[in-house]
């Protein structure tokens, strides 16, 4: 089995917030000519920012400039099962290759409001749905016996868990072990090699937006059975994400990294992170440190 890479792409702004579809589509294709696949309107994408609009408009413009070359996944997860619904509809007429599902956000749910939430949106479309893991921004927590539930589901295709924790990642590992054909892949970036050690179908990565290729050599390195090589390329992606994370909000650090390495894609439209020169130093001297700048 292959393993794959998928990048959680930034979404890009103009000056005025608007989203920018031509920047956007650059990056795509750095990440596509990198080898990495896309994931789009995720947490690194401000989805939580972006209209339904603009949702549909995004996915389809990525879509277009994958040309299918690389696999796409679309983050359809909203509060509410209504929109979500909606939304993976639209990503379902336009031919992505996952559709993704965040927890919903804000409100509490149970467990089996969580089993409902997804089921309905897996039986409500064609592509292959991927079940969305990421307590710390949500607030709903997908247990194990509770993915292991819809695993069963002849739709859902896997998880992606964002909770950084092995013991949650380990069971969800085994919960893909007892049902043929339900994939997890990792979102800690500095759990991506000891994922595929453990039997992951790969990762979601933020942070290979600033360093796309690091990302890439991981999963080639891996798929080719040189593990010298991915521990090496491992080791440089940890300790990018160690000393980037250290100054704030990992979305935010991204996407000024990225902002800094190439203005075209813009500031963020969340509130997390105001243009500061002192950080903007910090983060430039990050990159030179790792030759990205």
């Amino acid at each position: 089995m292959t393993r794959k890479a998928y990048v959680a792409l930034v979404t890009c702004f103009n000056e005025d917030e608007t989203i920018n579809y031509k920047a956007t589509r650059a990056q795509v294709r750095r990440q596509v000519e990198a080898g990495n696949n896309i994931m789009c309107a995720g947490t690194n994408g401000d989805f939580s920012a972006l209209t339904f609009e603009e949702k549909v408009r995004l996915t389809e413009e990525v879509v277009d400039e994958v040309g299918g070359r690389v696999k796409v996944i679309v983050n359809a997860g909203m509060p509410a099962t209504f929109e979500t619904l909606k939304l993976a509809r639209e990503f379902d007429r336009i031919g992505v290759d996952g559709i993704a599902v965040i927890t919903p956000f804000f409100i509490a749910c149970t467990q089996d409001g969580l089993i409902r939430h997804f089921s309905t949106v897996a039986d409500a479309v064609k592509t292959p749905v991927y079940l969305y893991d990421i307590p710390a921004r949500t607030q709903n927590h997908i247990e194990p016996e509770t993915a292991r539930t819809l695993a069963g589901h002849g739709n859902i295709a896997g998880i992606k868990d964002s909770g950084g924790a092995k013991e949650t990642l380990e069971a969800y590992l085994k919960v893909a072990k007892e049902v043929e054909g339900f994939e997890v892949y990792s979102g800690p970036d500095h759990l991506v090699l000891w994922a595929l050690e453990n039997g992951a179908a790969g990762c979601i990565s933020g942070l290979g937006n600033a360093m796309p290729q690091v990302l890439s050599g991981i999963l080639k390195a891996f798929n080719a059975g040189d593990t010298a090589e991915a521990e090496k390329q491992q080791a440089t992606f940890a300790a990018f994400r160690t000393d980037l994370y250290a100054l704030g909000f990992a979305p935010a650090m991204v996407k000024r990294a990225l902002f800094l390495q190439d203005a075209s894609v813009g500031a963020s439209r969340q509130p997390a992170l105001l243009p500061n020169k002192k950080q903007d130093d910090q983060i430039a001297e990050i990159l030179a440190r790792y030759s990205l700048l």
